[in-house]
């Protein structure tokens, strides 16, 4: 955990008033931590039925606005909107003169640093990178998940301790990230968490084809140890019959994948791969076991239907 401390009250952001641009799960929830600081939402833009109800709960009585609108009534200024709309709508708030000298903006994609406010900082605006490694839910609870949760924060060397701040006062821990290392960062946290829902999902389903009547029953407390332990242990955690050289068990598990899902062939084989060489490059693999394991992870797609072991 970081070893940030509380900042000293001349480093603090004055109250402040908050304005978001795009009101999906992220946005509202930072408002309503920063409220909680202090400061004070007067505003937000929002399109879709979802966004205009998200707003309604996590920010009461804040009045649903255009962007422009919102860059004018706020001093900090959200832009919560998918990574691949940020740019345009940068460029686009600094050609119409929406920005203001002085007016804190704040994004929140883990893929880009501060560099992609370069059109606002142009006209006079303080760039911010702020990250939560979170999930969202677009509900009251996400303002909870934010304590102890960490920030990647990139901004100007200048802007550093304001950015700290205010991650602080959202509950959060800042954690410094290069600006070069943004989409190295970003790649990471997607494969750990995004990729988790998916095998968590997998597994799901294959459980209930199986006859398992509670599988989320089932894999909580298996997923909770082996998290735990990944997490303390690192490659030192991994168990099961790829690290352990069982080359027939994955040969069964591939045929039987083959026949029930065969849409998770794939991803089981390539994470089974994966698991193999960290196994073996941390000695946990006999290298006499791996041959014969390698050599089915190599020829699975072309397994039989019939579910024999080969």
């Amino acid at each position: 955990m970081s070893t940030f401390q509380q900042p000293d009250p001349r480093d603090r952001p004055a109250r402040l008033t908050v304005g978001v641009v795009g009101a999906g799960r992220v946005g509202p929830t930072l408002a309503a931590a920063l409220q909680l600081a202090g400061h004070r939402p007067v505003a937000v833009s929002g399109v879709s039925d979802a966004s205009v109800r998200r707003a309604a709960q996590l920010l009461p009585d804040v009045p649903l606005v255009t962007p422009a609108q919102v860059m004018a009534r706020a001093d900090l200024v959200l832009l919560t909107v998918p990574d691949d709309a940020l740019p345009g709508l940068v460029e686009g708030l600094a050609e119409t003169g929406a920005v203001r000298p002085g007016q804190l903006l704040v994004h929140t994609s883990g893929r880009y640093g501060a560099h992609v406010l370069d059109p606002a900082l142009r006209a006079g605006a303080l760039p911010l990178a702020l990250h939560p490694a979170m999930t969202f839910t677009g509900t009251a609870v996400d303002v909870q998940r934010l304590v102890g949760c960490s920030f990647g924060v990139t901004a100007p060397q200048e802007l550093r301790l304001a950015a700290e701040a205010l991650v602080i006062e959202m509950g959060g821990e800042p954690e410094w990230i290069a600006e070069e290392n943004r989409p190295l960062y970003h790649a990471a946290l997607a494969l750990g968490a995004n990729h988790l829902v998916t095998l968590v999902a997998e597994s799901m389903e294959l459980l209930r084809a199986a006859g398992v009547e509670a599988p989320d029953r089932m894999l909580g407390p298996l997923l909770g140890a082996a998290l735990d332990n990944a997490l303390r242990s690192g490659d030192a955690a991994l168990t099961g019959p790829v690290a352990r050289g069982d080359a027939g068990t994955v040969a069964a598990h591939v045929a039987e994948l083959r026949k029930h899902a065969p849409g998770t062939v794939p991803g089981y084989l390539a994470m089974a791969r994966a698991t193999a060489d960290r196994a073996l490059a941390h000695g946990l693999l006999k290298p006499e076991l791996a041959e014969d394991l390698l050599g089915v992870l190599a020829n699975g797609a072309s397994l039989p239907d019939d579910g024999s072991d080969r």
